[in-house]
């Protein structure tokens, strides 16, 4: 999914008529300051993008003068705070609250209702995940009709919530499922939703994901990549969206990690298909490595798209290996992920000399793709070609992630000890 930051997603709410605090974004710790020498009031520094963990910097940092302000912020854009630094910042007015719920539109894919559905409890903040089921009440959307008001007063009053806050409750609701189908929304998550002490509700929390397949759809969000991602675009997260947005033929998926590349033991991970990844950091995981990046080259693409992924991988600065994970016994025609780590490894190992590289390929036209990793690599396996690191399995191998951690692991020491490393 296609997140929204937060002060995003609080922009298009307010564009949907819901009401939000009143705020700005800045990467400034200075501007910061400046924006709550304006508001003349208390204010929260929160960090952006805020994701599902809520640790102190994503809850929000308070401040009653424009020095605390400028203080909050600095603490959190460099991760003083908790967490990692953030490179922007939302500072609003803070709410004398009285009481906080929880309120989300979500896509609720069980077979009997396909439909969106409404999830609320009168219990909201950040124990949410601790509010026992009998306090949270779920009602399916009927899509061609949407959330209409006396379904919403009705999920309030079971809730035991007096009529006229009821009443106001309901009406943000239907307000936040038509904002759902006009974004074209997973979900959209209100955490908390408050009460404040001068009767206003407020969505103070917002959490909004926008269906990938129709990013297209809505231009107005400015979505790069449409996808989910673990923290800002990198530009390997753009070069493999790029990819992938241009070429239809099969699965080329490439993500960055966001990996440490001075740490030791980040390998350059290239999965076939989704179990195949999970088998394949299983081996990595036993055998003390990491991977740097995620990816996934499978529903047959076409061997220039594989290179393209391949090429990416073995690019990344500081990884000390290069796994080709087909721990499945894969039917698309496995040639062509021959053919393009063949052309892969031969530009990039001159570049890369001794790196580690394990490559595990089985399934459809296996003991052709086989002999097309063997002799395309002829020079970089034989015994007497010393300081390349090489090493190509087939179906003997699909479920013996042990050995196949345990061979990476031991090339990476090798390679290591070549260049007078430890560990």
């Amino acid at each position: 999914m296609a997140k929204l930051l937060e002060f995003q997603g609080k922009h298009w709410l307010n564009q949907a008529g819901l009401p939000v605090p009143k705020g700005r974004v800045t990467d400034s710790a200075a501007e910061a300051g400046n924006i709550a020498r304006r508001f003349n009031a208390p204010v929260t520094i929160k960090s952006q993008p805020q994701a599902g963990g809520r640790d102190r910097a994503a809850a929000g940092l308070t401040a009653g003068t424009a020095a605390e302000a400028e203080r909050a912020a600095a603490e959190i854009l460099s991760g003083a705070a908790g967490g990692s630094p953030a490179r922007r910042i939302l500072v609003e007015q803070k709410l004398d609250t009285v009481k906080e719920y929880y309120c989300a539109i979500v896509l609720n894919s069980a077979r009997a209702a396909k439909s969106p559905a409404l999830v609320f409890s009168p219990d909201g903040g950040a124990d949410i995940e601790n509010v026992p089921e009998n306090r949270i009440r779920r009602f399916n959307i009927n899509p061609l009709f949407g959330l209409r008001s006396y379904e919403a007063l009705e999920i309030c009053l079971q809730a035991g919530l007096p009529a006229a806050e009821s009443l106001r409750l309901a009406d943000i609701m239907v307000k936040l499922a038509a904002a759902h189908a006009r974004y074209d929304c997973q979900t959209i998550e209100i955490n908390p939703l408050v009460l404040t002490a001068d009767g206003r509700f407020l969505c103070a929390g917002c959490v909004m994901d926008i269906d990938n397949a129709a990013v297209y759809r809505q231009p107005r969000f400015e979505i790069k990549i449409a996808r989910d991602l673990p923290g800002e675009a990198t530009e390997l997260d753009e070069i493999g969206w790029a990819i992938e947005e241009t070429d239809p033929r099969g699965t080329g998926f490439l993500m960055n990690m966001n990996y440490d590349e001075k740490s030791p033991g980040y390998i350059g991970y290239h999965p076939i298909g989704g179990g195949s990844a999970m088998i394949g950091l299983d081996a990595l995981n036993y055998a003390g490595l990491k991977p740097a990046n995620y990816a996934d080259t499978s529903g047959n693409p076409v061997a220039a798209k594989i290179y393209r992924i391949a090429k990416c991988i073995l690019l990344q600065p500081g990884i000390e290996g290069y796994l080709l994970a087909g721990f499945m016994m894969a039917n698309q025609e496995q040639w062509h992920h021959a053919h393009a780590v063949v052309k892969a490894l031969r530009e990039i190992l001159p570049l890369k000399p001794g790196l580690p590289c394990v490559l595990l390929l089985c399934g459809n036209r296996e003991e052709e793709s086989l002999q097309i990793l063997r002799e395309g690599l002829r020079d970089l396996t034989r015994p007497d070609c010393p300081g390349q690191r090489v090493e190509i399995y087939g179906r003997d191998y699909v479920t013996d992630t042990k050995f196949i951690g345990d061979r990476l692991a031991a090339l990476r020491r090798e390679y290591r000890e070549e260049r007078g490393l430890q560990g």
